[in-house]
């Protein structure tokens, strides 16, 4: 009994894999390596701890001849979240085949993960009609909320809805998912309705889902809902003090226009880290700005003792983009590694690329994308065609477009901004004929312009308008004011 109490004690102390095999082999010694509670244990810490090691783990299970769901849950929770997803999917089979296991609420969770990891779409859904017929579906929060994070993970939007919808007392996380899933896939105003039916149906807000509706408002421009939060927010300490809800507080005000409360509620913060920085920046980049931007880079070492990472250098990248200034741009891309440490990525010199192309420099940009050391793609020349449209170059638009059809042939994309932008190149170079063969190509195609889209928020309301729209329910009343106007407009003129 006390070789047992001693070698349990010794897994709690267990610090490395090192340290485990030896317990391991303790065990074998003193026979504890049949017993199941005293195997989960050296399972537990060898699979789920930043210092295991699934592998060990794996060959731990092979020598346990009757496993407990424990173990099978353990495994199947640590590979579902790692590279090889798939050999979770193993242990659940294995675990259907035991005749003395059922899966439990703990399994399948883990498992639904890892058929999202594992792009195993077929068994997820086949999970979901075995939770169904069992009645798991209307009862347990855990399950229906990885069916939710299922869905959403495979791209399967319309039943991740349907799922949704069929939770009748949603929690404060499933909320949570879904606004985030609708944000993800760019269903802004979809999310921000999720936020107020959330509010009034009486769930208690979390600073998570606090954070995601300021979010939808910044994408929505929804500025009046963003500060009926940010007065919410005031009147809860814990909110206040959150450093997430403060950066989305920046980010929403900067997105809606109100750079002086976002630079207000940014110097309020009594904490900050990098992703407030990069808020803060980025509303200044958005707001053109440069200056500031840049000045900031010293500010957060200085004030906070925090090093600018890849995504603070890039809001700079882009303040210098929005504001012309090229030489400061450049300067920071050459010299960000030696300052900073970053080594400049493909988002990096996109930017820098797009910097140069405002300034027409495109020459200077041609070569930059020339010297890249990575494969150029199409964000890179789809802002060398834009400028090549602005400034009338042919020839260079030419050579873009061939980049970009190879790229978005490769990758499956769809290929009508390419050439409606050449086409209306050669339009404005008088080379009709050119943007006629264009026209006809994309007709042989069969593509189509992606019709254009705008959100506009109206008495608190966001309303989102489509080019050609037909089917938004005040279009006769829009289209009678627009009559309107269109008469006074012209009695004016006559």
């Amino acid at each position: 009994m006390q070789a047992w109490k001693r070698c349990m004690n010794l897994i709690e102390r267990c610090k490395n894999m090192q340290q485990l095999k030896t317990i391991h082999a303790i065990f074998i010694t003193n026979g504890h390596h049949d017993n199941n509670y005293a195997m989960s244990k050296l399972i537990s810490f060898t699979a789920l701890s930043n210092n295991g090691n699934l592998i060990y783990a794996s060959q731990l299970f092979d020598q346990i001849p009757n496993p407990n769901s424990f173990i099978y849950n353990t495994l199947i929770r640590a590979y579902s979240r790692s590279t090889q997803p798939q050999v979770s999917l193993h242990y659940f089979c294995l675990m259907l085949k035991d005749d003395c296991i059922v899966p439990d609420y703990h399994t399948l969770p883990f498992v639904l993960i890892a058929c999202a990891n594992a792009c195993c779409v077929s068994l997820g859904e086949g999970i979901h009609c075995w939770v169904l017929k069992n009645g798991w579906g209307f009862s347990d929060k855990h399950i229906q909320t990885a069916l939710l994070r299922f869905y959403l993970e495979c791209g399967s939007l319309v039943e991740f809805r349907k799922v949704f919808d069929e939770i009748h007392e949603r929690d404060v996380f499933q909320w949570n998912v879904f606004m985030n899933g609708c944000l993800r896939y760019g269903m802004d105003v979809e999310a921000l309705s999720a936020f107020r039916d959330m509010l009034s149906s009486g769930v208690e807000l979390d600073e998570y889902c606090v954070a995601t509706g300021l979010t939808a408002c910044a994408h929505s421009g929804a500025l009046r809902q963003g500060m009926w939060i940010h007065e919410y927010v005031k009147k809860r300490d814990e909110f206040s003090e959150d450093v997430f809800v403060g950066t989305a507080l920046v980010d929403m005000y900067a997105k809606c226009g109100c750079i002086d409360k976002a630079v207000e509620v940014f110097r309020r913060m009594r904490k900050r880290n990098e992703f407030s920085w990069a808020a803060m920046i980025g509303g200044f980049a958005l707001h053109g700005f440069a200056k500031e931007a840049i000045h900031c880079l010293d500010r957060m070492i200085m004030e906070d003792g925090l090093r600018p990472d890849g995504v603070v250098l890039l809001a700079v990248l882009t303040a210098c983009t929005h504001a012309g200034c090229e030489e400061e741009g450049r300067l920071l891309l050459r010299n960000m590694k030696a300052l900073y440490g970053i080594v400049p990525k493909h988002e990096h010199y996109s930017c820098t690329v797009d910097l140069l192309c405002r300034a027409g420099r495109l020459n200077e940009a041609l070569e930059l994308i020339q010297t890249m050391p990575m494969r150029p793609l199409a964000s890179v020349w789809g802002s060398l065609l834009s400028a090549c449209k602005t400034h009338g170059n042919v020839e260079l638009a030419e050579l873009a477009v061939e980049r970009l059809l190879q790229i978005e042939h490769d990758s499956g994309a769809q290929e009508d901004g390419a050439y409606v932008q050449l086409s209306n190149i050669y339009l404005n170079a008088q080379r009709c004929s050119d943007a006629g063969r264009i026209r006809m190509m994309m007709d042989d195609k069969g593509i189509k312009k992606t019709p254009g889209c705008s959100v506009i928020e109206v008495n608190g309301k966001v309303n989102e308008f489509v080019a050609g729209d037909v089917v938004h329910p005040l279009r006769l009343e829009i289209h009678a004011i627009l009559d309107l106007l269109s008469l006074r407009i012209s009695d004016h003129l006559l």
